[in-house]
């Protein structure tokens, strides 16, 4: 009897955790770097957080060059879209000031909710490429 109670419950259990819609775990496992190199300007972008939970996303960016100094206002030159095609501009950069050959930061913007299934940060005119464009499957890499 105690057996047949201890399978019923992992049973239960088991068809639970099948049973979780996936975006309600999205961001488990940390979404990859992108990276674009076009034009003079190397481009790397890490997402840090984007889950359902989470009071911000945040994307570490990192710029690097030998040509000419980033001066771009971040906030102003970045967007994230979705799948549906939302458009968010960021709330904060937290990182270098414009200037400056390498340039390190977090892009901060608004949870898109409800969760998409794919996002795209585009970042404009740094480096002389109109649009470079990093896109991550929310659900994972």
């Amino acid at each position: 009897m105690k057996r047949r109670i201890f399978l019923s419950v992992n049973l239960l259990v088991l068809a639970a955790a099948v049973a979780a819609p996936l975006t309600a775990s999205a961001q488990t496992k940390p979404l990859p770097m992108r990276e674009n190199s076009e034009g003079q300007v190397r481009a790397s972008v890490t997402p840090q957080n984007l889950s359902k939970t989470a009071d911000a996303w945040r994307f570490e960016v990192r710029f690097d060059t030998h040509v000419t100094p980033i001066t771009q206002d971040m906030v102003a030159v970045a967007t994230l879209t979705d799948d549906k095609g939302a458009t968010e501009h960021p709330t904060a950069w937290e990182g270098d000031p414009p200037g400056g050959h390498h340039r390190r930061g977090v892009l901060v913007f608004k949870p898109i909710d409800p969760m998409p299934v794919t996002i795209t940060l585009h970042i404009r005119e740094v480096g002389g490429v109109a649009d470079r464009s990093f896109t991550w499957n929310s659900a994972g890499p």
